[in-house]
C-alpha cells in the first residue's frame, strides 16, 4: 500500500514538474500519424508537454518569426534558410524524409502514369486540363508543387477552372481531390495514412526533385527571450536519438514504411 502510494505521488510529481513547449508543425506530418506515435514517447523520456501547432510551412515559419513557438518542424528548405537568415532561428537540424507523389484517378485521363518525370506529369495533366487540386495554402508541399509549375513554363494564375487552389491542409486537400476525382501533389506519408481515397491511386513517384526532408529549427532566443531553449534542445536531442530513428523508421501502414530517418549525430 505504502509503494502504491508513493508511486503515485511520484507520478504526480512529475506531472506537475512536465515542462510545455509550443511546437509548429505541418499538416502533412500531423496526417501521417507518426506524432501520435512519438509524443508519448517524448513525454515519457524527457518529461516534455509536446504542444503542436497544426499548419502549412509557410504559417509554422511565421509563428517562429513571430515567437509564438518555441521550434518548427517543417519541409521546405528554401524556406528555412530564409528563416535563418533573417535571424529568426539558430540552426537547422534534418531529422527524416520521404517523397511527395502524385496522385489521380485511377482512368488516368492525363495518362501521367509512366511518365519521365514529375514536370512531364504535370504538363500532361495541363494539356488535358484536368480537374488538379492544389493546396493553395503556402505549405512545403503547396511550395513545391509551384517551383515544378514553375518548372513546366506554366504559370497556375493563368489556368482554367481545372485548377483548384483549395487553401487547406493536406487531408482536407485530399478529400477534395477524392470528391472530385481529380489529380493532386501529396507527400506519401500523408497518402498512405489516408482513408478516404475513394477512386484515387498513386500514379507517379520516384523523380528525386520529389524528395521531400523534414528539418527541425529552433526559434532564436536573441529575438524571442521568452522562448523555451533548454526545452527545444532537449527536444531537439530526443529527436536525434537513436530511439526516435527506431521509431520512425518502424512506423509503416500496410507494410510501407512513411518516413527515413536521416538525422546525424
Amino acid at each position: 500500500m505504502i509503494r502504491s502510494i508513493l508511486a503515485l505521488m511520484l507520478v504526480f510529481t512529475t506531472q506537475l514538474h512536465a515542462e510545455t513547449m509550443k511546437l509548429a508543425v505541418t499538416t502533412s506530418f500531423n496526417n501521417s500519424g507518426l506524432s501520435d506515435v512519438l509524443l508519448p514517447e517524448i513525454k515519457s523520456d524527457t518529461g516534455l508537454e509536446v504542444q503542436l501547432l497544426i499548419v502549412g510551412t509557410g504559417q509554422a515559419i511565421r509563428l517562429g518569426e513571430a515567437g509564438d513557438v518555441d521550434a518548427i518542424l517543417v519541409h521546405s528548405k528554401p524556406a528555412e534558410e530564409a528563416f535563418l537568415a533573417g535571424g529568426h532561428g539558430t540552426h537547422r537540424r534534418e531529422i527524416m524524409y520521404n517523397d511527395f507523389v502524385l496522385i489521380g484517378p485511377a482512368a488516368d485521363p492525363a495518362q501521367i502514369k509512366g511518365s519521365a518525370t514529375a514536370v512531364d506529369a504535370l504538363q500532361h495533366v495541363a494539356k488535358a486540363k484536368a480537374p488538379f487540386v492544389s493546396r493553395g495554402d503556402d505549405s512545403g508541399t503547396h511550395k513545391k508543387e509551384l517551383s515544378l509549375w514553375q518548372a513546366t513554363n506554366l504559370d497556375p494564375e493563368t489556368f482554367g477552372p481545372w485548377y483548384k487552389a483549395v487553401g487547406a491542409g493536406m487531408g482536407a486537400s485530399l478529400n477534395t481531390a477524392s470528391g472530385l476525382d481529380a489529380y493532386i501533389m501529396a507527400d506519401r506519408a500523408s497518402w498512405l495514412n489516408f482513408g478516404n481515397k475513394a477512386g484515387l491511386e498513386l500514379l507517379f513517384a520516384g523523380d528525386p526533385v520529389l524528395f521531400n526532408q523534414y528539418a527541425y529549427l529552433p526559434v532564436n532566443p536573441a529575438r524571442h527571450p521568452h522562448v523555451k531553449t533548454d526545452a527545444a534542445a532537449a527536444l531537439e536531442e530526443w529527436l536525434v536519438s537513436p530511439k526516435a530513428a527506431e521509431l520512425i523508421n518502424d512506423y509503416k501502414i500496410n507494410g510501407e514504411a512513411l518516413f527515413v530517418f536521416n538525422a546525424k549525430p
